[in-house]
């Protein structure tokens, strides 16, 4: 596949654009996009970009992390702090991004969204208040393993590092999760199944497949 040069803001400019003319396939009211990327690939920067285009255009947006949706400590950290299995398996509350996002956007979703669920440094719940997206508004989720779900997400964007890349931008405190990444790419292969691809190797300059 062939990956064209492109600049970061050119990227949410060009992403927005295209949400214009993107109509659910399921007949609900909100256009839900997957950011999808390992932390390192910093996901939720350019859900942030995507969404500051898209507020000249009219289209009102909520960015979500799913790092406020990790279930409690109690039960993600049941094997340990560095157990990759549960990392992969069970550090994030999919029921509750279902409850409390999806639904809510879907056909016959009311609008109200909660935005976190948990804060991840104290493990207590945020209770943040609901969030109400008009219809016609545009759901970013960013996080990593977003493409294995089955969530109705109306386009998916894959946030690519090669394995050389992904470990010199994580934290050596962290690479202990790496074998999660590379179980997903190789069992998900979420680069071929995205809509998107963008690689992100080098920070300042990511290239995609537009």
């Amino acid at each position: 596949m062939r990956l064209e040069p492109i600049t970061w803001d050119r990227l949410g400019g060009l992403l927005a654009e295209r949400l214009l003319g993107l109509e659910p396939a399921d007949g609900a009211r909100w256009t839900r996009v997957a950011l999808d990327g390992a932390p390192a690939a910093r996901p939720g920067d350019l859900a942030e970009r995507i969404a500051e285009a898209l507020r000249p255009l009219g289209r009102p947006s909520l960015v979500v992390g799913t790092g406020g949706f990790l279930r409690p400590a109690s039960l993600r950290l049941e094997y340990g702090h560095r157990d990759v299995e549960s990392y992969y398996n069970g550090w994030y509350d999919t029921g509750a991004l279902w409850r409390e996002v999806f639904d809510p956007l879907g056909p016959d979703g009311d609008g109200r969204v909660l935005p976190d669920l948990r804060d991840p440094v104290t493990d207590r719940a945020t209770r943040s208040p609901y969030v109400s997206l008009p219809p016609g508004g545009v759901l970013l989720l960013h996080g990593p393993f977003l493409l294995r779900h089955w969530f109705p997400f109306d386009l998916g964007v894959h946030l690519t590092l090669g394995p050389g890349a992904l470990r010199r931008r994580t934290p050596e405190s962290d690479h202990w999760t790496l074998p999660a990444f590379a179980r997903y790419e190789r069992e998900a292969e979420p680069a071929a199944h995205a809509d998107v691809l963008v690689r992100a190797d080098d920070p300042r300059h990511p290239a995609w497949n537009g």
